[in-house]
């Protein structure tokens, strides 16, 4: 679904607008019970039964977008209810990040297989002879399951010759890659907190538009408006994201124009996190330890310490590209602010960790900021472009592709040690990641750099981006074939991370 523009996606981007709107307006949030009828207008309702039920839905998402939790359902409360303490500057993410609006959610049929019309009532009956536990007949000259023997295996689906057997699974579920979504009393989707990683695979893969993630837009903008040095940290991920038109020269033009003090690549941070994650390999393999896994995926880590403690102590304890990018500007500036703005859910996640939430006061998705363009009315084909420093290294833009961490790291270990061959296993998407962990577990990737992605096809595929993985990952490789120095030994800022941890 991601990159495919549709009703979901223009509600995210109205909800972001009118949030943004609000808060540039002077923040007054009294305001906001206001919203669910911009958002959805007119007396009609364009997708559910009740244009009553769209507002509510709308009004759920204004919340989440303002960093508030879901209402319950059976007590009576207001849209603002909560807002006076969330309307502030100084306002961190309170968890559950991740969150399911109850009556958004469909109830979609959990996993299970199903006979088509396409059933030819064949000879071979091969549904019928593959399956383990004899849950397939013929009725009325149809294939039938019988629900109650079914095992779910697949092999009948696999087994028929015109596919007349499908797979019908909730997309949300099916997303999940440490299977944190089950079904409640209902039917409704459940997330197990203790379980997820908030890498935001479920959200961009909802068709119901039923799972949202918590936003800091108001927060931003009114830090920004208070008058702080409101310093923006970007990820190489934004490439493209906004436009044909928007150049990195006219996006950092569109930054100023919403309030920024200045745009940074964290692809600095990434060169740094690249030269120490080099250092911390040669120091620890094999000597320490048997493999080492790559630090700046925030859901893969997290993924790690909760399904494989054991082996969470070979994570890289490096710093991650956001947190080296905003401890240096931090120490250049000492009573600023700083937003990343990237590509990822998770991000948000590692913020609020109680290390870093001094460094990264705020963390905006692209999808979020692109509601404050829109806030703004900015036109990017209308924009001058602004200086652009172009600090960050080709290796360090990779970083927003599968791949793209191990092979900067194995680069540079090439550079410093010619003759040392350094061997690679990386995964994308959290399923893949466990079945590389599950291997690393064996002790199949001893000397190893492992390389884990929670988003199929790398920080490109986050939950907050605006374009497909295909287009995405095209235009990156032209973002960092525009690279002034290929290498982060070539960086200005090649030994900077020493001092930052």
């Amino acid at each position: 679904m991601r990159g495919i523009p549709s009703l979901i996606t223009d509600i995210r981007k109205s909800v972001f607008t009118e949030v943004a709107r609000m808060a540039y307006s002077g923040g007054d949030y009294s305001h906001a019970e206001d919203l669910p009828y911009k958002i959805v207008p007119g007396d009609h309702p364009m997708h559910r039964e009740s244009i009553f039920l769209e507002r509510a839905i709308a009004g759920e998402r204004v919340r989440l977008a303002m960093g508030l939790g879901v209402r319950p359902v059976q007590t009576r409360t207001l849209m603002t209810d909560g807002m006076d303490a969330a309307a502030v500057a100084e306002q961190y993410y309170e968890p559950p990040l991740i969150n399911i609006i109850p009556y958004a959610c469909h109830a979609c049929p959990t996993k299970q297989y199903r006979v088509t019309e396409s059933c030819q009532n064949c000879l071979a009956a091969s549904c019928q002879k593959v399956c383990p536990v004899g849950a397939i007949s013929f009725i009325n000259g149809k294939s039938k399951i019988d629900k109650e023997k079914c095992i779910k295996c697949g092999k009948c689906a696999d087994a028929c010759p015109y596919h007349a057997i499908i797979k019908l699974e909730r997309p949300c579920e099916a997303a999940c890659g440490v299977d944190a979504i089950t079904s409640g009393p209902d039917g409704r989707a459940v997330i197990n907190q203790d379980k997820c990683v908030a890498c935001g695979q479920c959200l961009v893969s909802c068709p119901f538009g039923a799972i949202v993630d918590k936003g800091q837009i108001f927060q931003v903008i009114q830090s920004i408006l208070k008058g702080d040095q409101v310093i923006a940290i970007v990820a190489p991920a934004f490439a493209g994201q906004f436009g044909k038109h928007a150049t990195p020269g006219k996006f950092n033009a569109a930054m100023n124009v919403l309030g920024f003090d200045r745009v940074v690549e964290v692809a600095i941070g990434a060169d740094m996190c690249t030269i120490e994650e080099a250092k911390d390999f040669l120091e620890k393999v094999p000597a320490e330890q048997e493999f080492m896994a790559t630090s700046c995926c925030p859901a893969w880590h997290a993924m790690v310490q909760k399904m494989f403690p054991a082996q969470a102590k070979n994570i890289s304890m490096t710093l991650t590209p956001m947190v080296y990018t905003a401890r240096l500007m931090k120490k250049k500036f000492p009573d600023c602010k700083i937003v990343f703005v990237g590509p990822c859910a998770a991000k948000k996640l590692e913020a609020i960790r109680e290390t870093i939430r001094s460094d990264v006061d705020f963390v905006l998705t692209f999808e979020e900021l692109q509601g404050m363009f829109e806030a703004k009315e900015i036109d990017f084909e209308q924009l001058e472009d602004a200086e652009v420093a172009n600090e960050g290294t080709a290796a360090g833009r990779g970083f927003a592709v599968s791949g793209g961490v191990a092979g900067a790291v194995a680069g540079v270990i090439h550079e410093t040690h010619p003759d040392l061959e350094v061997k690679i296993a990386r995964a994308d998407g959290l399923r893949e990641c466990r079945k590389m962990m599950q291997m690393a577990k064996a002790g199949k990737y001893k000397g190893y750099l492992l390389e884990g992605m929670a988003c199929p096809g790398g920080c490109v595929a986050g939950a907050g981006t605006l374009l497909s993985v295909e287009h995405a990952t095209r235009v990156i490789n032209r973002f960092t074939a525009e690279a002034d120095k290929t290498s982060p030994l070539e960086s200005a800022y090649r030994d900077a991370g020493e001092g930052l941890d």
